[in-house]
């Protein structure tokens, strides 16, 4: 069974050996930060920029760069796709490192197993913009995109780590605004905690290849800057209030030190009476579906989520 979904998805015998690749990648990264006390923001986001290396290139999909609503990107072109159904991708890296060009393969990935188009916004970074320029922008792109005759219902916001949580913001923001959709949110490994408190970062401080509190306090400063309150709504989902929200669909890795970001948005969505699923990847680290291609686990994920998508 796994191994017919894993080939539906090109996923190779051969990429199955290399599930390790992402921790690997993780784990160097670690070592840089903690022995080059004195890195540049310019090279820490080179360093991220390498986030793209454990995704295997997606077969059959273009690439095109545009702006939307002012903010840049990268459209991700699925041979085949439906161009009304768009996925607005925000892209993890803490609000600070990351981009357009580091995700674009996976947006791609999840553009194909939904049979949609994703656009895969550059948007303001942290320290240089704060909050709320990165919501900002992705309300932005969302309204430019419906004023291009996209219906609202017809986006989904999407993203990884902090860019899971500008999905959710992105969502909130519209609804604060008086405006419909998107018609469903999904998060990887959101990041959601600006309070820093979750009980993971500790009991799972030991198998995150990657985060710790001092990497979270670090970059929580930079897009807060000591003024924004760590549990204002926008920029902390898990003191927002879900009435009304989106269908929504979480991923999380259980060996993560953000596993209870995504069981507390479970919690809170769910008590909302939001239509709510969390997927949980055994033994897998933060944004595991970065191994798309790669996985046979993450080729699964991309099945129940295409299903999920499709109801």
């Amino acid at each position: 069974m796994t191994t017919n979904v894993a080939e539906q998805h090109g996923v190779t015998s051969a990429g199955l050996e290399g599930q390790d690749v992402l921790r690997d990648l993780y784990a160097d990264w670690a070592q840089i930060m903690a022995t080059t006390p004195d890195l540049t923001m310019r090279l820490f986001r080179a360093i991220f920029d390498e986030w793209h290396q454990p995704t295997v290139e997606p077969e059959g999909v273009t690439y095109r760069e545009d702006t939307i609503g002012g903010i840049p990107g990268i459209w991700c072109l699925p041979e085949g796709a439906d161009k009304a159904k768009v996925l607005l991708y925000t892209h993890g890296g803490g609000f600070a490192v990351g981009s357009a060009s580091s995700h674009r393969k996976l947006a791609a990935h999840v553009a194909k197993a939904l049979g949609s188009v994703s656009f895969v916004l550059d948007y303001r970074r942290a320290p240089e913009f704060q909050h709320p320029a990165q919501v900002d922008d992705g309300v932005a792109a969302f309204d430019a995109l419906v004023e291009s005759g996209i219906d609202p219902q017809d986006i989904t916001t999407i993203g990884d780590s902090a860019g899971g949580n500008l999905a959710i913001a992105i969502a909130l923001a519209r609804k604060e605004q008086g405006k419909q959709g998107p018609g469903q949110v999904i998060a990887f490994s959101p990041w959601l905690d600006m309070e820093n408190k979750g009980e993971t970062l500790v009991t799972n401080n030991d198998t995150d290849a990657l985060i710790t509190p001092e990497l979270l306090e670090g970059m929580i400063t930079g897009v807060l800057g000591g003024t924004v309150d760590p549990t204002s709504p926008l920029a902390n989902p898990l003191h927002a209030d879900f009435t009304g929200f989106p269908r929504l669909y979480v991923t999380a890795g259980s060996v993560e030190s953000l596993l209870d970001n995504a069981t507390r948005l479970e919690e809170r969505a769910q008590a909302a009476g939001v239509d709510v699923t969390l997927s949980i990847g055994e033994g897998q680290q933060h944004v595991y579906p970065f191994l798309a291609g790669r996985s046979a686990l993450v080729a699964e994920e991309f099945g129940k989520l295409a299903a999920w998508y499709r109801k």
